[in-house]
């Protein structure tokens, strides 16, 4: 199969492009029919038979564009030479640029013209200022003239200014190294010695200190423009493994970042973090959407459905062939949510609302509770608002004073008890700490006994439930279930169970 196909489809899957088996051999179907000569061609055409949805074709123009940029980087490097003597004769370090881009050829020029990256450099020479690894040569200004054959193969494939040759060699050299395994943006510096390496940066080393030592003023000569060809060359490999980076492993390190990101203690997240840990939501929420709110089209088992299949049979004579059962009606859940937002609460409260509002699909009756003494119902903020500005307005608003959890529930006795049935599921998310109050657990035995399930969410460690003025061991008598919960793994595994509950 064509490599250079897999590893774009890799690449795509990478960004979150759902391919499967059946539609990479119609991409490689594709490919032998329209080839590589015609970048647009090859575009449209794999456009069609990959991406599905807009957000996936939009993802797969980017891809695309960034994956065979490294076939196309010789134009770009083409053109970062063709302005580097301006920007040389401007006192910019950019003498790296011009040495790929020379004119002159490599075996000297019969006309007597330097390359442009040594002409780069003796401009800025002028000015006074030596370049790094060039301790004080003195005649670095050799004049123009022929210069010495390269010995070394990297030597000679720098001095014959053939850019196609030397994006070949060095994606070559990254094949050899398995660039693609790149995970994290630190390996960068990692990837480009190795790249270097294979690509034969050893044995020009020792050619460039030969010449430097030589008496003779071509090999000096050739010295220096393998010198600034090395450094422009750095430069390219660098952007070659950046453009990897981004391709193979940027998707795999925002992976590994979301996993953390599922693990770590809620309260511990950073405020730069937000964004993205609302994206893990909303991607645990889908997930647990599809899986609860699926159908079962065909019952082969239960309670026969007669009327149906006496109808369903009418054009068979009155022969029975189909069977029809009678369907299980699946009981969606009816939820309270009722969250402590005081300021030690308040990280928990804002992903646990938000994930249960992201389940409307299968989630569609949830009326949420926000207190620290007081509580009030905001599920009408929910409705007028986005989640996120709900979820600020609800923490701006009720996340001040002392937090009092008897008065919270004689609040909620008062304002929706009655409407509590045994289809009911309560969650309380706090940490029980009741500042030495009355706790009121005549209420919550109230709201136990009522309800189909109350299910308490601490995000305290469970050694800290009897600790100080946390009121936990009485609570947790009257709850059907309590469990520690900190983070979004054990919020997406109760959440889980409780609608696999519920069906």
């Amino acid at each position: 199969m064509d490599r250079t196909l897999t590893n774009f489809i890799r690449a795509l899957r990478n960004a979150d492009i759902r391919i499967s088996t059946a539609e990479t051999l119609d991409a490689l179907s594709a490919v032998e029919l329209v080839g590589y000569e015609d970048r647009g061609a090859l575009k449209r055409s794999l456009a069609l038979v990959l991406p599905k949805t807009a957000d996936e074709k939009e993802a797969f123009d980017l891809c695309f564009d960034q994956f065979f940029s490294a076939e196309d980087v010789s134009g770009q490097r083409g053109r970062a030479g063709e302005a580097g003597p301006e920007d040389a004769e401007a006192g910019e370090d950019d003498s790296e640029g011009q040495g790929g881009d020379g004119e002159g050829g490599g075996g000297g020029d019969p006309e007597g013209r330097q390359p442009p990256a040594a002409a780069g450099k003796k401009k800025k020479k002028a000015k006074g200022a030596p370049a790094p690894g060039d301790q004080g040569e003195e005649e670095e200004d050799l004049g123009p003239g022929e210069t010495s054959e390269a010995s070394s193969d990297l030597g000679r494939l720098l001095m014959t200014d053939s850019k196609v040759e030397l994006s070949m060699a060095m994606t070559q050299a990254g094949e050899a190294v398995d660039v693609r395994e790149i995970q994290v943006f630190t390996q960068k510096g990692l990837y480009t010695r190795r790249i270097m390496e294979e690509m034969g940066l050893g044995e020009l080393n020792r050619e460039i200190t030969d010449l430097r030592d030589s008496g003779s003023i071509p090999d000096r000569r050739l010295g220096q423009a393998l010198r600034q060809r090395r450094e422009w060359l750095r430069e390219q490999v660098r952007d070659y493994v950046e453009r990897q980076f981004l391709l193979h492993a940027d998707a795999d390190g925002r992976r590994l970042r979301e996993d953390l990101l599922r693990k770590v203690k809620l309260s511990n997240v950073e405020q730069r973090n937000f964004r993205l840990i609302q994206e893990v939501v909303f991607k645990m929420a889908k997930k647990l959407t599809a899986l609860h709110s699926r159908r079962k089209k065909v019952y082969k088992r239960g309670q026969l459905n007669l009327p149906r299949t006496l109808r369903n049979n009418m054009s068979y004579d009155g022969h029975i062939f189909d069977l029809h059962w009678k369907s299980v009606k699946v009981d969606r859940p009816k939820v309270f949510a009722i969250c402590d937002v005081s300021g030690s609460v308040a990280a928990y409260a804002r992903f646990m609302l938000m994930f249960l509002y992201s389940l409307d699909e299968v989630m569609p009756k949830v009326r949420s509770f926000a207190f620290s003494s007081d509580l009030a119902e905001v599920t009408e903020l929910f409705e007028r608002n986005s989640i996120e500005d709900a979820i600020a307005k609800t923490l701006r608003d009720y996340s001040g004073g002392s937090t009092d959890y008897g008065q919270a529930f004689a609040d909620f006795k008062r304002q929706c008890l009655d409407d509590v049935d045994n289809r009911t599921t309560i969650i309380v998310l706090g940490d029980s700490r009741n500042n030495y109050g009355d706790p009121r657990t005549d209420i919550l035995k109230e709201m136990y006994d009522r309800c189909k399930r109350l299910i308490w969410l601490n995000p305290e460690p469970r050694n800290s439930w009897t600790v100080g003025d946390a009121e936990m061991r009485r609570y947790q008598a009257y709850c059907h279930q309590a469990e520690e919960c900190n983070s979004l793994m054990h919020l997406e595994r109760i959440v889980g169970n409780l609608l696999r509950t519920v069906q």
